[in-house]
């Protein structure tokens, strides 16, 4: 396999692509933000989606059958006729699927794959096989996006499916972290409360760095080290650029820092020569807090990271609030691209 992995192929619009749910299977249960997201691919992007068998399965048949996943997503890279693979959600159970798949099938059919969430498990899996992925663009919360889609996400969306590269990544001029109920079908129609972006905020030494990316979801990563079946060898990641980002289940603080403790023990965090973290998350359908409170908690998950990051990658340049992960807009960033921070600029740029 090769030792830098490769973006498949871009998408063209009228192209078919896959919709299928290697992780959770909320499409059952909410069926009119799945079609939603189905009524975007063909009228925003000209994109034919193909439901795939799992698409609509509930999250109790996914789980008790993680070899129909994998099926799932071998047959939709093994189809020529397939551009790009698409997931309906994340969920936290992807892991399962790993062992039923065969690498083989993924590196001699590279295919697009888009999913952010737990569908980091795949993502990191196609890395380890010389494939790229897109970190991002999952059915249900990026083209099913409550209200109209917003400019910032079309056009990243636009890039990673129909372009060869993302180009540079500028802040979004606003975003969310609100939830609406999906039960609620006035819901789709709403636009979720959103506050200014204040801005990247940079730490560590001004330079540029160039690597490839790897990571994506925190919880995800904690999860896949103590797995420990999947992984890439170690050195593979040298000279890296490290994404993270954290979910809606609001991790405290403690967490974090033990997580990343982890990774600096066992030699990992040393071998990034750049960390891009991506916009935190500070309220979930569970928990609410006001402006204060959300501003509160990002610096404290901001304070757990950066202390182990500068204990162990001290020449590392960090920025926080990237515009990837579980926030709204979000562009779909390459696991597996290459990824330029030019921390005295202030910029990043994939390719």
């Amino acid at each position: 396999m090769p030792s830098t992995p490769t973006l498949p192929p871009a998408v063209e619009r009228g192209d078919e692509v896959a919709i299928l749910s290697p992780s959770a299977g909320l499409a059952a249960e909410f069926p009119r933000v799945y079609e939603l997201g189905l009524d975007r691919l063909r009228d925003v992007f000209d994109l034919e989606p193909l439901e795939f068998p799992t698409a609509r399965k509930s999250t109790e048949y996914l789980q008790d059958h993680p070899e129909e996943r994998a099926e799932d997503v071998m047959e939709a890279f093994r189809d020529p006729e397939i551009s790009a693979v698409i997931a309906t959600i994340g969920g936290f159970d992807q892991v399962r699927i790993l062992d039923h798949l065969d690498p083989a099938v993924l590196r001699e059919h590279p295919t697009r794959f888009f999913g952010s969430s737990d569908n980091a498990n795949l993502a990191n899996y196609l890395w380890r096989e010389g494939v790229a992925a897109c970190y991002g663009g999952d059915l249900m919360t990026t083209f099913a996006m409550q209200g109209s889609m917003r400019e910032y996400a079309v056009e990243y969306l636009e890039r990673a499916l129909f372009e060869d590269e993302l180009g540079e990544l500028r802040p979004a001029d606003e975003f969310t972290d609100q939830d609406l109920e999906w039960g609620d079908p006035e819901n789709l129609d709403r636009h979720r409360e959103h506050e200014p972006n204040p801005g990247r905020e940079w730490h560590g030494p001004e330079r540029r760095v160039t690597g490839v990316t790897w990571g994506g979801s925190f919880e995800v990563v904690d999860l896949q080290l103590s797995v420990d079946r999947f992984l890439p060898d170690p050195g593979r990641l040298d000279g890296g650029v490290l994404l993270l980002e954290t979910s809606e289940e609001l991790p405290e603080p403690w967490y974090v820092r033990q997580a990343l403790l982890g990774m600096g023990e066992r030699g990992l965090l040393e071998r990034f020569d750049a960390v891009l973290v991506g916009r935190i998350k500070a309220r979930s359908p569970t928990v609410e807090r006001d402006a204060d409170e959300r501003a509160a908690y990002r610096r404290r998950v901001r304070d757990a990271m950066l202390g182990e990051i500068r204990r162990y990658a001290p020449d590392a340049p960090v920025a926080f609030g990237v515009d990837f992960g579980h926030t709204a807009p979000t562009a779909p960033v390459p696991i597996g691209g290459e990824a330029i921070v030019d921390a005295e600029r202030e910029r990043i740029a994939f390719r």
